[in-house]
């Protein structure tokens, strides 16, 4: 499955009908990371309904208890096209009887792509097809390549928020034994190295008022629109990795034990039955 004009050419898989590849036709630039490496097999997937994981792995819905993999369900399912068009394509997943056993509730999760000239607009329509009220959270998780250009280092590029940035970062230990600090802190153009984010295993901010996070190098980057979503996490593994993530989120994982129930977690959100929410992004490649 592709969308392609005379510049660019995207294709997807069914895969957690995910983004394969965001190609530069004439500069023969692949902005997307490949999840070709031993640091990480994943691409780009969508998290839902829950970003990361519970403290436990667990949660019990009515008394019964449920698990889900790292992030949810969607990565690990095949999504089928139900529409295709010269500029947009379509695909969707409907719960069925593997999905109720992880996650007891009716859904329909469709993921839109919209190509023009150098932006693709994502889009995600979440609807309660059930008759109870539908906890779930939601978030992305774009892996972009960096460096994208030959001759380029990691350490060559910056991430330049629209806006000066006075946010709540959140420290949390990866052991889940320390409650989750909030450090404020002001950013705007940050020259990126390894160890700034994997001195804290994962970049978290809270409440970003930009509109846009920009990956650029010496030439080229990616324009991410971060709009509307109360958290942004950035994330490379370990020091070599050839890619950052820069992942926009509604709610995030349990960084310590949880004493609410899985309808009242941190970033949780209700959906009534016959309900849609609706949310997208854009990338914009230069």
């Amino acid at each position: 499955m592709k969308l392609e004009n005379e510049r660019y050419m995207m294709t997807f898989c069914t895969k957690g009908g995910e983004m394969e590849s965001f190609l530069d036709k004439e500069s023969g630039i692949q902005y997307l990371y490949q999840g070709d490496t031993e640091y990480w097999s994943g691409k780009n997937p969508g998290l839902f309904p829950i970003i990361g994981n519970t403290y436990s792995g667990t949660y019990e819905i009515d008394g019964k208890t449920y698990a889900m993999k790292n992030h949810g369900l969607i990565r690990y399912a095949d999504l089928h096209c139900v529409e295709q068009g010269e500029d947009d394509i379509t695909l969707e997943l409907c719960d069925d009887e593997a999905t109720r056993k992880q996650y007891p509730f009716p859904f329909c999760y469709q993921v839109s792509y919209h190509l023009e000239q150098n932006k693709c607009t994502i889009t995600y329509h979440i609807t309660n097809t059930g008759s109870d009220d539908m906890p779930f959270t939601f978030g992305l998780h774009p892996g972009f390549r960096c460096p994208l250009c030959e001759g380029e280092a990691f350490e060559d590029y910056h991430l330049m928020f629209s806006n000066e940035e006075h946010v709540n970062q959140l420290l949390f230990d990866p052991n889940k034994q320390k409650p989750v600090q909030k450090k404020n802190v002001t950013v705007q153009d940050i020259a990126l190295r390894y160890e700034w984010i994997t001195d804290v295993n994962v970049v978290v901010y809270e409440n970003c008022r930009s509109a846009y996070l920009t990956l650029k190098g010496k030439s080229h980057g990616v324009k991410v629109a971060i709009a509307g979503y109360p958290y942004l996490a950035l994330w490379t593994p370990k020091k070599g990795a050839p890619f950052i993530c820069i992942e926009p989120w509604y709610g995030h994982a349990d960084y310590t034990e949880v004493k609410e129930d899985f309808y009242h977690r941190e970033g949780t959100m209700i959906l009534s039955p016959g309900k849609t929410f609706t949310t997208s992004y854009s990338i914009e490649v230069f």
